[in-house]
């Protein structure tokens, strides 16, 4: 199984029956496709949208999501301006956010927007959806492409939102943040501890109830 397919199956497990979730762009709209049987979640969109789903029958090219990918909408969906959309972030109507991160640290800082010098689109809703969702949810690669480290002990690209991330997961392993600091919750299976030590600039704990992460 590769990382992307382990990290959306574990993100998809987060999701209660009903929950209205906010998937970022990548790795965060592939939880989509793993929820669990029994739950149902609605898919909101900065954009504009409520009811998002996967492209069934023919293209429409005015519905895409906030990343210009095209999707198609539930019966019973809803497209609305962004004043509205934001209203609803905004107003903590949000049950979870899952975001990717170019770095995060262990005090739950999030950055994931740009990286100074380099042309970047811009950051979209992030910054409103770090501090509108009730649940925000890093999802990502545990390190660059390059080998270094992601989870850091503190961020040095500008940050997206302070203090804000409650959970992450990455292809080998679940931190949860906590109110001192990173809690490893569960491994994937074959991944030891020193590994993940060794791929993380943070400092964190081990869980008494450390487990391994299930991705059937």
């Amino acid at each position: 199984m590769d990382a992307k397919t382990i990290i959306a199956k574990r993100v998809a497990r987060e999701f209660m029956d009903g929950y209205i979730v906010n998937l970022g762009i990548g790795i965060p709209t592939l939880a989509a496709d793993f929820l669990p049987e029994g739950v149902s979640v609605i898919i909101q969109s900065e954009n504009g949208f409520v009811g998002l789903a996967p492209i069934e029958g023919s293209l429409d090219p005015d519905l895409v999501n906030a990343g210009g990918k095209p999707v198609s909408i539930i019966p019973g969906g809803a497209v609305f301006d962004s004043a509205m959309s934001f209203a609803i972030i905004r107003g903590g109507h949000v049950d979870a956010t899952v975001l990717g991160a170019l770095e995060v640290d262990q005090e739950g800082n999030l950055a994931n927007w740009m990286v100074p010098g380099k042309l970047v689109p811009g950051m979209g809703g992030a910054m409103d959806l770090v501090s509108g969702a009730k649940t925000v949810i890093v999802a990502m690669e545990h390190t660059a492409k390059d080998g270094s480290p992601k989870i850091l002990k503190k961020c040095a690209l500008p940050l997206t939102g302070k203090g804000v991330v409650n959970l992450i997961v990455t292809n080998l392993c679940v931190f949860a943040v906590t109110q001192t600091g990173l809690l490893l919750k569960e491994t994937v299976p074959g991944v030891t501890v020193d590994e993940i030590r060794g791929k993380t600039a943070a400092d964190f704990t081990v869980a008494e109830d450390l487990c391994t992460m299930s991705i059937q």
